[in-house]
């Protein structure tokens, strides 16, 4: 069962999304230096004082990564829980697979200020989350 779950969709899907949120946080993190908003002796202190970027761009990439660390525990925790009952596969593997492509999409539509149709992003991947619940329970 273990190569099963190894080998699963979810797993895999679980795997790329670690990439993305990397990707994520070093891109948010760049556009804070390269905004010119914060001084690199504030970047590398222990940010005692609280500062919001000033960078449209730059909020937009923090306010997108917090959106996407609410949900992110809960895809976690869903993909591992399908890996290790076995239940891998079908609702599941489209669930995990839709969301990770649903919080790709999100964060670029919410960096280019798109309002409407990223809020619609955002809920297909609570109901990717939905659809993995489903398989993990059925």
């Amino acid at each position: 069962m273990m190569e099963a779950a190894a080998a699963s969709t979810e797993i895999w899907v679980l795997g790329w999304s670690v990439v993305f949120l990397i990707a994520h946080i070093l891109v948010q993190a760049l556009s804070l230096d390269l905004s010119g908003d914060f001084t690199i002796r504030y970047l590398l202190g222990p940010r005692d004082e609280q500062r919001a970027p000033k960078s449209v761009v730059s909020g937009r990439l923090l306010r997108s990564l917090h959106n996407m660390l609410e949900t992110y525990p809960a895809f976690v925790a869903l993909a591992l829980a399908l890996a290790v009952t076995g239940k891998t596969g079908g609702l599941g593997a489209i669930g995990a697979a839709t969301w990770l492509l649903a919080r790709v999409v999100y964060t670029g539509l919410y960096v280019a200020g798109v309002p409407v149709l990223r809020t619609l992003v955002w809920f297909v991947s609570i109901i990717a989350l939905v659809l993995m619940v489903v398989r993990l329970m059925a």
